[in-house]
């Protein structure tokens, strides 16, 4: 049995004739008819009575067409839904961001923009530091995700530009360092600071630490803490100074103060990374909208 059984049996029986069937289909009435005999034959029940006044559903055909127009109708749907997978407009998305790359500007924009075009895509956001992105698209768990770069990417994994940041001071609001203006890595030699501990990452915490030393500063590290929101917290309760993602500064805490650093810079680009091998329909869409976003 084939769907065109199927198809020909329900014109047919909407119908009332083989003749209207046919007009209606642009099939020749023989064709129609020995389908339609064919699937009588196939199942072992007659679907029609022969009148004079045209053929007439029996029991079984009534039955049977209300179970034929359901298959047909889900056959349908299966079909529109593969359509709308594979061009990117249903399905699943999981991209991870770092959380202050969110807070505005170009990626909360995308993200709202690509939520807009594409509803039926379940578009599942996850806040996670730039190793765990990595880590998670690497082994299949992420489709994308919103990195800070530092160093070379793992291999198998592409990247396409979204925005450059850098570096900033945060001190405690009750502080007088600062307050006259920009200052210069050499005035926090004796400051207490807090960092994020080397494993959380690695290449950014060598890179701060460098930058640093060529300015002539070496921080005295008095506390650590995994995340930036963490950090700032602790820099709002006065424990020490930060040199945090200026990105920051679209939701600064309450009791701490952002300075800019002189002489200190440590370029943060944020990049949208995902797997070269990734063949999620939707997340290309997701690279078309944010690239708009971006541009």
């Amino acid at each position: 049995m084939e769907l065109r059984h199927l198809r020909y049996f329900i014109a047919v029986a909407e119908l009332r004739s083989v003749r209207a069937a046919s007009e209606q289909l642009h099939v020749t009435q023989p064709a129609i008819s020995r389908q339609v005999q064919s699937l009588e034959e196939a199942i072992g029940v007659a679907l029609f009575e022969r009148t004079p006044r045209g053929l007439v559903l029996t029991p079984a055909g009534e039955a049977y067409l209300a179970e034929a127009r359901e298959i047909l109708a889900r056959v349908d749907a299966a079909n529109r839904l593969a359509r709308q997978i594979a061009s990117g407009l249903h399905g699943n998305l999981r991209v991870g961001f770092v959380e202050n790359a969110a807070w505005s500007g170009v990626v909360s924009r995308a993200l709202r923009e690509f939520e807009q075009a594409v509803p039926d895509v379940r578009l599942e956001l996850l806040p996670m530091n730039t190793p765990e992105q990595l880590e998670s698209i690497a082994e299949g768990r992420l489709n994308g995700g919103f990195c800070y770069r530092v160093g070379m990417l793992p291999e198998g994994i592409a990247s396409m530009p979204v925005l450059e940041q850098n570096v900033v001071l945060a001190v405690p609001e009750a502080w007088p360092l600062g307050k006259a203006g920009a200052v210069v890595a050499a005035a926090l030699r004796d400051t207490p600071f807090i960092v994020f501990p080397r494993r959380v990452y690695p290449a950014y915490y060598d890179r701060l630490l460098a930058a640093c030393a060529e300015r002539g500063l070496t921080l005295d590290i008095r506390q650590e803490a995994s995340t930036e929101t963490a950090i700032l917290s602790l820099v709002s309760a006065g424990m020490g100074a930060a040199i945090v993602n200026a990105a920051n500064r679209d939701r600064p805490p309450a009791r701490v103060r952002f300075v800019d650093l002189q002489d200190l810079s440590v370029p943060l680009p944020l990049e949208f990374c995902f797997g070269e091998s990734e063949t999620n329909p939707a997340l290309k869409r997701f690279v078309d909208q944010l690239r708009k976003a971006a541009s």
